[in-house]
């Protein structure tokens, strides 16, 4: 648990259709609490805003439904001190990445994709705290080399991905293994202790600093 406020910081979570509502209500909650602002935000197409729905996973659940007026493509990432890729299918969605007109398509093409471009970035700077949740970690396997050598954890579905993008997979009690900036969590259902840990990592600083 965090020890220290998050006051002035503010978080990006990545979000796309197919999004689990009790993690986004988990982020917004638990960071607010902690003094962050949460940034929920996607790609936009050139529009305003994008209308998102949610994952059914029991039969009778009813969807919800997210609007998110934030593009990624609009933001600098280095003024976050944290950028989550949210849980389920939604890194998947994220992946989507538009050949060149005329054409045809190549496997280096996947490198381009706006948010793995987003999450690259992010990536690159140590000082911006990488959360990856679920299925989030498929988001950065267009990009093998910024994976390999990492220890992640993340949900079995995307496991074999994972290690053939060169991370080392570490079994945890706490379904969360953190390493370095990098944190990741094996399911949704973890999202209390991977917010823990992502804010105990940025406190860490001010705590040092103090």
């Amino acid at each position: 648990m965090a020890t220290t406020t998050l006051a002035g910081k503010k978080i990006v979570v990545l979000v796309e259709t197919e999004f689990i509502p009790e993690e986004i209500e988990a982020y917004q909650k638990r960071f607010a609490e902690l003094g962050a602002t949460v940034h929920l935000m996607s790609r936009l197409w050139g529009q305003e805003s994008a209308h998102f729905v949610s994952d059914v996973d029991a039969f009778g659940k009813p969807l919800q439904y997210l609007d998110v007026n934030i593009d990624f493509q609009n933001v600098d990432i280095n003024e976050y001190a944290a950028v989550i890729m949210s849980a389920n299918y939604t890194s998947v969605r994220l992946r989507y990445f538009q050949p060149p007109e005329g054409q045809p398509i190549s496997p280096e093409q996947v490198r381009t994709a706006p948010a793995v471009q987003f999450f690259a970035k992010a990536m690159t700077n140590p000082k911006i705290i990488k959360g990856l949740l679920c299925h989030g970690l498929w988001l950065l396997t267009p990009m093998p080399e910024l994976l390999k050598g990492r220890k992640v954890i993340c949900h079995e579905v995307v496991l074999a991905d994972i290690a053939n993008a060169g991370a080392v997979y570490v079994p945890s009690p706490t379904n969360i293994v953190v390493d370095g900036d990098l944190v990741t969590g094996r399911s949704g259902q973890n999202v209390h202790a991977f917010i823990d840990a992502i804010a105990d990592l940025i406190a860490q600083p001010q705590t040092e600093a103090a």
